[in-house]
């Protein structure tokens, strides 16, 4: 039921601004899941008595499509201590940062890993219930790619039974990927379908070092396995042991004809340090790119987000959403929610004035943003010289700004990797290792998820 749990507070913090998901969905602990009814730990009265008015309906919507079922939430006052409560819930030491009165958000650190813990085996992600082909909104930006999923989906014999999903992010290849494993499940019962991210094959890959059980973990993917669902191939960049088995596990796939997905925002071609034979078997598949969609589409697609969580939101609004919000799905998505909520909790009509004020804390001034503008902000902040981060210096307090820079140069501009890497005197390839750097980085140490919020809200405001 914790990963359940953990699902639906992902698919939550997707939905409300961050700051909200911080101070109120974050802090909930799962206490136990009975009978249909899932118990949630709060703090106190107060906070017990903000998640019932405020997120109960929420929670409880995102609950039942992660686990498939019916779900009704139960809120109870926590009456651990909260000191142990913190220890358990976080699992890990505090930061010496922490004896200082005043912390430097900006100074270089380096956490490391905890000693002597194995991390669980891992079994594999739930499929989202909601990620079906039904609930795909069919557009010119992604057309060719539906048709070829559900083609390989439908088909249990073909000469083609491997798939390259390329677009950025929420563009909606994750849910197309998991539309057919839903749709493989329903029409053939019996094929074992595993939906997993690369970082998920890297980490079973090396618990199953860990506990000897390697033998089991190549039999899963190599005999036991029908359909492979892998999320975000360009995670095994440089990683030329888990490469040479996934390697392996696909060419017995393969000849048994099964059936592969891969999803990235990268080619084959542009992931660096990715072995030959690994991309070799990457791109002899179909490949098919998402591109955003246009304003018929997203109208579309609001539509029919609005029908399927019971907003009623005026035609005007719909084509005012339409043509403001243009990125990707997630940003639509994010502005019928927030228009939704506002709405509900001020008790306003959802009317252009209120649609006009959502719009404006979500559309960011990326537009305006260069690749200029974000290496002087960032030299500002790191304290060292724009010489200094295009120079060919390895000393650490220059290259962990210059991959801060890079990383913030592919978030918020549209420029390809071979022009970013021009303003800084790089390859290609060291462009990409940056970004996956700064990535895996943003996941496992606090303080430069810190230091990345930080400068991303300085560029969103214009203040560079």
């Amino acid at each position: 039921m914790e990963a359940i749990w953990q699902e639906a507070k992902l698919a939550i913090k997707s939905l409300i601004p961050g700051h909200s998901y911080k101070m109120w969905i974050d802090p909930l602990e799962l206490s136990s899941c009975q009978s249909g009814v899932v118990v949630l730990f709060c703090p106190n009265f107060f906070y017990k008595k903000r998640i019932k008015d405020n997120y109960s309906s929420i929670i409880e919507k995102e609950l039942q499509k992660a686990s498939g079922n019916d779900c009704r939430l139960m809120l109870e006052i926590s009456q651990k201590d909260k000191s142990s409560k913190k220890q358990k819930h976080f699992n890990k030491k505090p930061s010496p940062s922490t004896a200082h009165k005043k912390e430097d958000i900006f100074k270089y650190t380096n956490q490391p890993g905890l000693p002597n813990m194995d991390r669980p085996q891992y079994v594999g992600r739930l499929l989202r219930r909601d990620f079906t082909f039904d609930n795909f909104v069919v557009g010119k930006n992604n057309d060719y790619a539906y048709r070829l999923a559900h083609s390989l989906a439908s088909n249990r014999s073909s000469d083609q039974n491997s798939m390259f999903l390329l677009s950025k992010t929420g563009m909606g290849k994750t849910h197309l990927s998991q539309a057919m494993g839903h749709h493989i499940m329903s029409k053939y019962p019996s094929d074992r379908v595993y939906y997993v991210t690369a970082e998920d094959f890297a980490n079973e890959m090396i618990y199953s070092f860990k506990s000897k059980s390697i033998d089991k973990f190549k039999k899963k993917y190599r005999k036991n396995c029908d359909v492979l669902l892998l999320e975000d191939i360009h995670f095994l960049s440089g990683k030329e042991h888990t490469q040479n088995e996934l390697s392996f596990a696909l060419d017995y796939m393969l000849e048994a004809k099964k059936k592969i997905v891969f999803t990235s925002c990268y080619l084959p071609a542009d992931i660096p340090k990715m072995s030959d034979q690994l991309r070799s078997r990457l791109s002899s598949g179909l490949v098919s790119n998402i591109d955003p969609p246009n304003f018929r589409t997203r109208v579309r697609i609001l539509k029919k987000k609005s029908k399927e969580n019971g907003y009623a939101i005026p035609g005007e609004i719909v084509d005012y959403l339409a043509s403001e919000l243009s990125d990707n799905v997630r940003q639509l998505e994010s502005g019928l929610v927030g228009i939704a909520a506002k709405s509900s909790l001020t008790g306003s009509p959802i009317n252009l004035g209120l649609a006009e004020s959502v719009v404006k804390n979500i559309v960011s001034q990326s537009k305006n943003i260069t690749v200029d503008a974000i290496k002087n902000l960032v030299c500002q902040q790191y304290k060292v010289s724009e010489n200094d981060i295009a120079s060919r210096s390895r000393r650490r307090a220059v290259v962990f700004p210059r991959q801060i820079a890079i990383y913030l140069a592919r978030l918020y501009t549209d420029q390809p990797l071979q022009t970013i890497g021009k303003y800084f005197n790089r390859y290609h390839a060291t462009i990409m290792h940056s970004i996956s750097t700064v990535e895996k980085r943003i996941k496992e140490n606090g303080a430069t998820k810190k230091q990345v919020d930080y400068l991303c809200k300085k560029l969103e405001a214009g203040k560079y």
